[in-house]
């Protein structure tokens, strides 16, 4: 989509360029202030301020479901439910079991302290692990191929029946499909408010024609050309819509930064952002901006001045 919105305004550069270098004298026909020029450059500065937080989160949740996807598929997890002393010997024999089955990278057994850190932020810093009936956990890396996890819970079964494996299946694919949609949400947002910010600034173009009718007859008079007549009010608020958007565009920008970094205690919320070259894409927004503003302007000044011939 992204690429698509980079096509269209490579077509529509030049023609919008020939616009804005239309006749600057034509101006004359669009006050230069009021109502009109306030409400396209407050409607473009605010739409521009929402776009950079509906691109953070449409790239924040493409981020979180290519993590979601790739490391939680190539992990699983190996509870082991133990009483007494016979704790250390299940796990040494899950760690056997796990090191003769095909498609297990490497596997490892959960320390006290790390079983103490997955917990702290639930029952404290002080909790006696060592007190307590918690299930052993034991890490599993798996290779790209995977593994038979069925052929495993079998043996499990026969060996340890207190191991109970999880390969994170029923729980991944939910979590990857929430965040595929919160990017979806984001990707309709954007449109939402490029149509927001059309309709406003069409809006205000009809304002300016109708307020400006006795001039647009004088004009008329003097042998301009509707085309003439129409190039001044795209010219003027194209440039505003670019002008407002700009503003906004910085102000999301900084409002972005004032974030908190990312940390894996705040997982998706203190992730929120842009990375690397993500920072680049909300420079679009102004020009995409212009060119909305340039095909909403033109469209209801030519349709407006058909009305008023």
């Amino acid at each position: 989509m992204l690429a698509g919105g980079v096509a269209w305004l490579r077509q529509a550069a030049p023609r919008l360029l020939a616009q804005l270098a239309g006749d600057p004298q034509a101006d004359r026909a669009v006050p230069p202030t009021g109502f009109t020029a306030t409400l396209t450059l407050f409607t473009a500065g605010a739409m521009a301020f929402l776009a950079v937080f509906a691109l953070a989160l449409s790239l924040a949740s493409g981020r979180l479901a290519e993590v979601w996807g790739s490391e939680l598929a190539q992990s699983a997890t190996l509870r082991i439910t133990t009483e007494g002393e016979d704790g250390a010997a299940q796990v040494q024999t899950a760690l056997r079991l796990l090191e003769q089955t095909p498609g297990v990278a490497s596997a490892r057994a959960l320390t006290d302290e790390e079983n103490r850190a997955l917990l702290e932020p639930w029952l404290g810093p002080d909790l006696p692990v060592e007190a307590l009936p918690i299930p052993r956990l034991v890490e599993v890396a798996l290779e790209e191929e995977g593994f038979d996890a069925a052929g495993l819970r079998a043996r499990l079964e026969a060996e340890l029946p207190g191991a109970v494996l999880d390969d994170h299946t029923l729980w991944r694919a939910p979590l990857v499909e929430a965040a595929g949609r919160l990017r979806a949400l984001g990707w309709l947002a954007l449109l939402l408010i490029a149509g927001s910010t059309a309709a406003m600034i069409t809006l205000a173009a009809q304002a300016a024609l109708a307020a400006n009718a006795q001039v647009i007859r004088v004009l008329r008079l003097v042998g301009a050309q509707d085309a003439y007549i129409a190039q001044a009010f795209v010219r003027r608020f194209t440039l505003r819509a670019a002008w407002g958007a700009a503003a906004g565009t910085f102000a999301g920008l900084a409002a972005v930064l004032l974030l908190p970094d990312a940390e894996p205690a705040g997982g998706f919320l203190t992730g929120l952002g842009f990375q690397g070259w993500g920072w680049l894409v909300p420079l679009l927004i102004p020009p995409l901006a212009a060119v909305t503003a340039f095909v909403a302007t033109r469209s209801a000044a030519l349709r407006m001045l058909r009305t008023q011939s």
